[in-house]
């Protein structure tokens, strides 16, 4: 029977799709390709995705410490705790709403050298 012949009503026939075994062969005819050491441009993405994850851990190991710095500053403190701003103790306020400043701060300083790492990297690869 061709596919003209077959009733409306039959439904297609049922393909089983499985991944590929972990020691089986590969089916494909050519190797994959690998890249290349001595590309230039590879080198380059590969220093800026370093450059980027060095920058990011540093931004947050320092918005981590600057947070400890800051309760550490406000225990420190126990008039605070004494103080009271609309029925709310003052070392509450800063807590809670004292953080965001830093956390902006953070993300400000982290976007500025983001786009310099990159701007760095278009000049080094040549990109416009």
């Amino acid at each position: 029977m061709s596919d003209e012949e077959k009733p409306a009503d039959v439904p297609p026939a049922r393909v089983r799709v499985t991944a590929p075994r972990a020691g089986a062969a590969s089916i494909a005819s050519e190797p994959a390709p690998t890249t290349d050491p001595t590309d230039i441009h590879a080198v380059y993405v590969r220093s800026l995705i370093r450059s980027q994850l060095r920058l990011a851990l540093a931004c947050a190991l320092a918005f981590v410490g600057a947070t400890a710095v800051f309760v550490v500053a406000i225990v420190a403190t126990p008039a605070l705790d004494e103080t009271f701003l609309a029925g709310v103790p003052v070392s509450w306020l800063l807590l809670g709403v004292g953080v965001y400043p830093l956390a902006l701060a953070v993300a400000w300083l982290y976007v500025r050298a983001a786009t310099r790492n990159e701007s760095r990297y278009r000049s080094l690869a040549g990109d416009s």
